[in-house]
């Protein structure tokens, strides 16, 4: 009977070890801003539509709700928007979408900051999981600085994996 209870024991424990590192590697997620169009201009707001590809370094299928994000401009609020549910598969990637509106244009030398939470669902159990974003120099100016433009392109040489911790 000891030696039923110590090998349940040490299953638990490789479980709970197991269940921790992919916890771990899923506040790990990076992103990358792929794309942004504007939509719609009115006197001082105007509205984006905007495309993420998020890469997921664990093994765990990753649901995630509706994520909602603040921009910063040298920590002024210029903008808010939301990303629509997605799920990122184990070890792998998915791109998707949500929009963004602009309340003032960011002087061209800013830091940019997209702050958000997000909250992914695996089977039963959820968890929130805040990240920061900080856009490269020319997603900046791409992104934030010249979004009056119609459509904004950021490839891959522009573009700069961001970390989401799990606590920022």
């Amino acid at each position: 009977m000891a030696k039923k209870a110590a090998i349940i024991v040490v299953i638990m424990l490789v479980i709970i070890v197991f269940g921790y590192v992919q916890y771990a590697s899923a506040s790990q997620i990076s992103a990358k801003i792929i794309q942004s169009k504007l939509l719609e201009k009115f006197d001082n707001r105007t509205f984006h539509s905007l495309d993420i590809e998020f890469n997921n370094p664990s093994f765990l299928v990753l649901t995630a709700g509706k994520t909602d994000f603040t921009i910063y401009a040298d920590d002024e609020i210029i903008g808010k928007g939301n990303l629509e549910p997605f799920t990122i598969p184990a070890l792998g990637k998915v791109s998707t979408n949500g929009t963004w509106e602009k309340y003032q244009s960011a002087p061209d030398n800013s830091q940019i900051k997209i702050v958000g939470q997000t909250k992914y669902q695996i089977a039963v159990i959820s968890f929130d999981v805040p990240f920061v974003y900080y856009p490269t120099e020319d997603q900046t100016r791409d992104f934030i600085s010249e979004t009056d433009r119609k459509s904004t392109r950021l490839n891959s040489s522009h573009s700069q994996q961001s970390r989401m911790p799990s606590s920022a």
